[in-house]
């Protein structure tokens, strides 16, 4: 008896298609960087957009309080495969491992840098009335560092401790949101100053309405001060640009920065190893792109791998391929060069 045709060749159909949707499922990674609002997440973003699909992997990108947090998320949280990390808070787990602390040498002996990003900014925000105008201004206001775990909240601690010797006093210390910080800043005034650490142009500055003037200033950063000489061995100098926050900035001033890396595992898996090769070689392929269409920051991004700090590491798949890296630039068509399909 013969079976119909319609069922063997759903039978054979079936047969040949489920190995091949099984073979082309891409692996789910994931990247933590900060606040949805932050330069952080945007960085994570371009990443998913334009770098994990030809390096065969699906890239969601988590918000998270920030870069304390994103290393034990990334040493520790299953899918996490890529963090934005702070490079203050790498060295900060480093020396703690160093000086013999089990956790932290736990968490950041197996870490290892993919790619040195770019510079954050730290905008110190106060209120356009503040008899404050200097960083070495603050040492007896109320400040708001951030959330606990964040880039920000170290950086804020740390600075400060190296301007002006001590800690900051308790009762002068706040660790909340970025908004929730800057609404009791002009609200009730329980804030004196409200930190945000994020790569200019940082979205919740940038985004502030001509009007945001009447409420608050940005402090500046004096390289030259005394107090700032301790800072200047961790930290470096940036330029806020009037072009960046246009609606808040009518000059262009001094800041202080610190450094912001990728980071990843140190990875030893077959497939995992892959797929890191795969996206050093992503990022070689669509650097331009980053740099064209991503966040301003990429602008600042090098390829070149400097060498180091001592107990840093790079990630050898990763490295392997963006050492050989020769970055294709975009180049513009003309009309003309589009109508004779020259655009390829």
């Amino acid at each position: 008896m013969k079976l119909p045709l319609i069922p063997v060749f759903a039978v054979l159909a079936a047969a040949l298609l489920a190995p091949c949707s099984w073979a082309a499922a891409m692996p789910e990674y994931k990247i933590v960087t900060a606040s949805e609002k932050g330069t952080y997440f945007a960085i994570g973003r371009d990443l998913a957009k334009f770098v994990a699909p030809d390096a065969g992997f699906s890239l969601e990108v988590l918000p998270t309080s920030g870069s304390a947090a994103n290393v034990k998320l990334m040493r520790y949280e299953p899918g996490v495969k890529m963090a934005v990390v702070q490079a203050d808070v790498y060295q900060a787990f480093l020396d703690k491992a160093a000086g013999g602390n089990p956790e932290a040498a736990a968490i950041i002996k197996p870490l290892r840098v993919i790619l040195p990003l770019y510079n954050t900014e730290i905008h110190y925000i106060v209120r356009a009335d503040s008899e404050l105008n200097y960083l070495h201004d603050i040492k007896d206001a109320r400040i708001n560092g951030g959330l606990v775990g964040s880039g920000a909240a170290l950086i804020t601690h740390t600075l400060y401790r190296m301007m002006f010797n001590g800690p900051m006093a308790e009762d002068k210390a706040s660790f909340l949101s970025n908004e929730e910080a800057l609404v009791k800043l002009i609200g009730d005034k329980s804030v004196d100053v409200v930190v945000v650490a994020a790569g200019q142009p940082a979205p919740l500055i940038a985004n502030m309405k001509p009007e945001a003037q009447k409420f608050i200033k940005l402090l500046k950063f004096d390289p030259t001060h005394a107090s700032a000489q301790a800072a200047l061995n961790v930290y470096a100098p940036a330029k806020v640009l009037t072009s960046n926050y246009p609606n808040l900035l009518t000059e262009d001033f001094t800041t202080i920065s610190v450094g912001a890396f990728l980071v990843t595992y140190d990875y030893n898996l077959k497939d995992t190893v892959e797929s890191f090769g795969r996206l050093g070689k992503s990022l070689c392929q669509n650097f331009s792109r980053l740099q064209a269409e991503g966040h301003p920051k990429w602008r600042e991004v090098d390829l070149s791998l400097p060498k180091l700090a001592p107990g840093w590491t790079y990630y050898p798949p990763t490295t392997y391929q963006l050492r050989n890296c020769v970055v294709k630039k975009v180049k513009k068509c003309s009309a003309e060069e589009r109508i004779l399909g020259l655009c390829g």
